[in-house]
């Protein structure tokens, strides 16, 4: 049997999890010394909640190499094959503590780990991808092919209400988030390499809304598309973003999903952003 990992720094859509039978390992959330699992002990009304009142942000950290054995031997049989997706290794831990919980496991357990390169619904979209191929017959092999491909022709961009929160948790330098905030800007940051990089900048969040859609019709030039819509505590936008977004892309599909708490902890509420690769 085929079974498929997640790290909760990616998002799923409500009932995805049961509906393509996702295991999801959770990222660590600290706040003020205190130590919660996303998605167990931590919600998203709970970590808005704390963003809303706490002068300190709560940080994030990748599920320890331990936390990832424990896991792998919860859910999978020796018979079981363990496709491990998770979030770019170029900003978290989570690959390294999952390729050394492999190594553990080695002669008990057959563990794949897969670097998505990216995060958020994108990580949620190959997981739905390698389970409709799975349930369809392909092999292990068939899947890591497609989903090396979905890594490569994947497009993430997002726009912040507020550099506020990007500026404490680092992910802005204080010189950028120092001129931006004189100018009241509204940055487009991309996802390009694996890596954060701040783009174009614009006045206003209408602006902004539409430089996210501009730069998916130029990625993609009228190709047929899977696009992710994202909120982060803000669904009216986010309702507002899709439906200019099935209006003016050829989507195939739109998604609709919350950003994940590891991504929200850093940009902070009434981020948006879309996720989209060719059908």
């Amino acid at each position: 049997m085929l079974k498929i990992v997640m790290d909760t720094a990616g998002d799923l859509p409500s009932g995805w999890q049961e509906k393509y039978d996702i295991d999801l390992i959770p990222i660590n959330i600290i706040h003020n010394g205190q130590n919660y699992l996303q998605g167990i002990d931590i919600h998203y009304d709970d970590f808005y909640r704390i963003m809303e009142t706490s002068d300190v942000l709560p940080s994030t950290s990748q599920p320890t190499p331990y936390q990832f054995v424990d896991f792998y031997r919860k859910i999978a049989k020796p018979e079981d094959t363990v496709l491990s997706i998770h979030v770019t290794e170029k900003l978290s831990g989570t690959m390294d503590s999952a390729r050394k919980a492999v190594e553990e496991l080695k002669g008990e357990l057959n563990i794949i780990p897969f670097d998505s390169a990216s995060g958020t619904i994108c990580m949620g979209m190959m997981a739905r991808e390698a389970r409709e191929m799975d349930r369809a017959g392909k092999t292990i092999e068939n899947i890591l092919a497609r989903l090396d491909v979905i890594r490569r022709q994947m497009e993430l961009v997002f726009t912040v209400d507020t550099l506020k929160f990007a500026s404490m948790s680092g992910r802005v330098k204080h010189l950028q988030f120092a001129l931006a905030s004189m100018l009241n800007v509204k940055p487009i940051i991309e996802l390009k390499n694996g890596l954060l990089e701040m783009g174009e900048k614009v006045r206003s969040r209408n602006k902004s809304i539409d430089l996210l859609i501009e730069k998916m019709r130029k990625k993609f030039n009228g190709q047929r598309i899977i696009i992710g819509v994202l909120h982060a505590h803000d669904p009216q936008s986010g309702i507002e973003l899709m439906e200019k977004v099935i209006c003016q892309l050829n989507c195939t599909e739109a998604i609709f999903s919350e950003i994940s708490i590891s991504l929200a902890a850093h940009f902070g509420p009434g981020t948006l952003g879309l996720a989209a690769y060719p059908e």
